[in-house]
């Protein structure tokens, strides 16, 4: 043969050896690069030993694909820690953020584009009310866990009263009000059926306020086409009275003291405390408030049922606080931090982190089969009608809701005067 025919084949001789050795190492390894660690830096609010839970026990059986450094920072800190980081390059690459957050840090986030991650995928996958961790055009977030709002309820008072059930729907408070709450000629409360009507010592009021809203038939902030997120609160939406008006009118006339509704003041403590107490028969609180009610009262003879909801409504909504994994766009690791950040609310990650939290997980998949005891099925089925709004500030935002309530209930204002007053307050936050 020619020496040029000796060296071609002795070249692919070559090729086929090394191919062959590239193959049986890909399959000594499991996958090749599917293997290689993930590797970011996490910051978030939920708890540390939480999120090293999940991660240890998601390594145990994935040959620690995962390497997270992750850092738990205070609801209260986590704005201006995260702004001040990022402003000398010190940032994370990753955050877990609940919805209330997000409009405040989305300038932030990385934009996965639906050529990366399409839409239908993320609507297939994750629960409805998750969808406010998309834009018109891409995803900013990976949703893992749903904190959906239940209501609590006194079973011992319903028993004295000889009521067999709580409410399924807002209007049967009026009838039970009669028999659950206690009240002197001077309208001083010594027991209520339940605490609405006011603001500050009504325990989550503002999300109470976002369901009534919300279930009416306003979604409260809308995205436009260019993605700029408008507050809504007050439009009519083709019907003869705007959503938001009646709703308001129902929550306060419960603090009026000339309504038969009335059940609540400004003078009795917390609805939580109350609660606890054993004179509130009904307390609208989150799911993830269980085992602290448990612990807190254990004589507490108290049960959970699904937050009623609006009678003509075709819609079912409860308040959730929805918790995803979001990539920082001045990462110098995106790619590592992708990674992460879809191997955390992968099924399996998922699975672990709803074991650890005690919460419904966010993906569909695992919502269909709810763990099998007393609380889980109540909780995995408002999971898949929990939502929230795209809050620009909650710390801000609390402050209009209170004021929206405040001048409502004392007669200051309208209805409708106090709502548009108060959408347009919201509005600048988000300018």
């Amino acid at each position: 043969m020619r020496p040029f025919t000796v060296v071609l084949l002795v070249f692919f001789g070559l090729c086929i050896v090394g191919g062959v050795i590239a193959i049986a190492m890909v399959g000594k390894s499991g996958g090749g690069d599917t293997q290689t660690p993930a590797v970011a830096t996490v910051w978030g609010v939920l708890p540390s030993n939480m999120v090293d839970g999940v991660i240890s026990a998601f390594n145990e059986d994935n040959d620690n694909v995962l390497q997270v450094t992750y850092r738990q920072v205070s609801t209260e800190d986590f704005d201006t820690e995260l702004a001040e980081s990022l402003a000398v390059g010190k940032g994370p690459d990753v955050v877990i953020l609940s919805q209330s957050q997000l409009l405040r840090h989305e300038k932030k986030l990385y934009k996965i584009g639906f050529e990366s991650y399409p839409e239908r995928l993320f609507r297939d996958t994750f629960a409805e009310g998750t969808e406010g961790f998309m834009t018109n055009t891409s995803v900013l977030g990976f949703p893992i866990l749903i904190d959906p709002m239940v209501m609590y309820w006194n079973r011992s008072l319903f028993t004295n009263a000889r009521i067999t059930r709580p409410p399924v729907y807002w209007d049967e408070l009026l009838d039970l009000g009669d028999k659950l709450t206690k009240k002197d000629p001077s309208f001083n409360v010594s027991q209520s059926v339940i605490a609405l009507g006011e603001y500050a010592n009504v325990t989550h009021a503002r999300e109470i306020i976002a369901t009534l809203i919300m279930q009416a038939g306003d979604p409260i902030t809308v995205r436009s086409g260019g993605d700029q997120v408008s507050f809504v609160l007050g439009d009519r939406f083709g019907l003869p009275e705007a959503p938001a008006h009646s709703a308001l009118r129902f929550y306060t006339e419960f603090a009026n003291p000339v309504k038969p509704a009335y059940s609540w003041n400004r003078s009795l403590p917390s609805s939580r405390e109350a609660f606890l107490a054993g004179t509130l028969a009904l307390y609208p609180g989150f799911g993830s408030e269980l085992l602290e009610l448990q612990q807190r009262n254990p004589n507490l003879n108290f049960d959970m049922a699904p937050l009623p909801q609006h009678r003509d409504s075709t819609f079912l909504t409860t308040y959730g606080n929805i918790y995803a994994v979001a990539l920082i766009k001045q990462s110098e690791n995106i790619g590592g931090a992708y990674r992460v950040a879809t191997l955390l609310s992968g099924s399996e990650a998922d699975a672990l982190w709803s074991e650890y939290a005690s919460l419904p997980p966010a993906r569909r998949d695992l919502l269909a089969t709810p763990p099998n005891d007393p609380y889980n099925g109540i909780l995995y089925d408002e999971a898949l009608i929990a939502r929230g709004f795209l809050d620009p500030d909650p710390s801000q935002s609390g402050g209009v809701f209170s004021s929206l309530i405040g001048d409502i209930a004392s007669g200051r204002s309208t209805i409708e005067r106090a709502v548009s007053e108060a959408s347009a307050k919201l509005e600048n936050l988000v300018r």
